[in-house]
């Protein structure tokens, strides 16, 4: 385990870090903020992108067993956004939590490449079920998107069609089968599964009031922050995921790690709008 933890820290992390902090702390000088608060926030971000990268490496060491690894770290890894988004119904604010699983639809492509090219498996996932790959991230962007631009009264329209083409998406994903599972496996690491789940949904719930703790003491432009930092951040769980299956030369689980992410994020959002249209 503590090889684990040594191991899930890497140059990347470091790099991000020392990026966080110099984004809030930078912006709270140059906007009058508050540099100790932002500091802290900052840090307080710092620490729970390490709890996040810790709880992803362990479940993945945890199941990396199984066929199917990919598929089922899409759920896991989606486990953040949920919370969000009951957190927005909770509030009443059922288009805000509608809203927050729908912007890493566009993140998570982004990520999935950057993984792949950290890696050096940049040809082996272009080369994976290509055509799968690009008409599922296509469709779940554009739903995405859409959600956006139509009026309240098309939701139900948006809510059906959104429904039947990510279930279709579903249920014709790519079989796991084609690649092979780990040889080697100890069984002593099934106990670490979930708690590892559980911090990570603590994690991605603390999250967003982290973020906007050092956003409001740095003064950063709430714009950049939310194109920059919560596009990133929020999708950090499935950047992470990508990297341990890749280095384990999985490219398929590593695509549907982030195909079967969007599509569950367009069930949450749908689940939202649902939930909107029922209470009307």
């Amino acid at each position: 385990m503590k090889q684990l933890v040594f191991d899930s820290v890497t140059k990347l992390d470091l790099l991000v870090w020392m990026l966080v902090l110099a984004f809030f702390c930078g912006s709270s000088l140059l906007f009058q903020g508050n540099i100790q608060l932002s500091f802290l926030g900052a840090s307080g971000i710092i620490i729970e992108m390490m709890i996040i990268g810790l709880s992803i490496e362990i479940i993945i060491e945890s199941i990396k067993h199984i066929k199917g690894i990919g598929t089922v770290t899409g759920f896991i890894t989606n486990g953040p956004e949920a919370l969000c988004l009951i957190v927005g119904l909770v509030a009443g604010d059922v288009l805000f939590a509608a809203s927050t699983p729908l912007g890493s639809n566009f993140m998570n492509p982004i990520l999935l490449m950057t993984a792949a090219i950290i890696c050096r498996q940049t040809l082996a996932t272009l080369k994976v079920k290509p055509v799968y790959t690009a008409i599922t991230l296509c469709l779940t962007a554009a739903l995405a998107i859409s959600f956006y631009l139509l009026n309240a009264s098309f939701f139900l329209y948006w809510l059906i069609a959104a429904m039947l083409l990510t279930v279709t998406l579903f249920v014709f994903r790519p079989d796991e089968g084609e690649e092979e599972s780990d040889a080697m496996y100890h069984e002593g690491a099934r106990v670490w599964l979930v708690p590892a789940i559980l911090l990570l949904l603590g994690a991605g719930y603390f999250l967003d009031p982290v973020v906007s703790f050092a956003a409001e003491n740095s003064k950063a432009p709430k714009g950049v922050i939310g194109f920059l930092v919560l596009a990133t951040l929020t999708s950090w769980p499935e950047f992470k995921s990508c990297l341990a299956l890749l280095s384990r030369h999985k490219p398929l689980a590593a695509i549907l790690n982030i195909t079967i992410s969007n599509i569950t994020n367009i069930w949450l959002a749908a689940g939202g709008v649902g939930f909107y249209l029922l209470s009307k």
